[in-house]
């Protein structure tokens, strides 16, 4: 059985990345803020301009982004799947996206048994900058 991917993309959301990645010609990445000023929204930065560390986790790849959240926020929301989405609005973050009049935003639900058994694996951080 394939492994169950903790983060999906809607197809909107790819739309927007695609503009992004060609507006920036550069790869991107996200990480799902722990929510002070703008609530808990996933953030999208050029790769390399959010730092990463031993306390972020990797849920995985997002079309073809890295996807990162603090390994505090990722104790609550271990049992869910996330899906990265999109809005009209401007959020109050430093993600790449607002100019657009856009934000990105996460949809979620609960694995189920099943599902939460065929998880695909995380990764600190740390280990996966040691990987690249």
């Amino acid at each position: 059985m394939e492994s169950i991917k903790r983060v999906l993309v809607t197809e909107q959301a790819k739309e927007v990345i695609d503009t992004l990645r060609k507006r920036f010609g550069s790869e991107l990445m996200f990480h799902q803020s722990g929510g002070c000023c703008d609530g808990s929204s996933p953030m999208c930065f050029e790769k390399g301009d959010f730092k990463v560390g031993s306390q972020d986790v990797w849920l995985g790849e997002v079309y073809g982004c890295d996807f990162f959240m603090s390994a505090d926020q990722f104790e609550y929301w271990k049992h869910t799947q996330l899906t990265l989405d999109v809005t009209p609005g401007r959020g109050s973050s430093f993600s790449i996206e607002i100019p657009m009049g856009i934000r990105f935003m996460i949809r979620s639900k609960l694995f189920t048994e099943e599902e939460l058994m065929n998880l695909s694996p995380i990764k600190s951080g740390e280990e996966l900058l040691k990987e690249n």
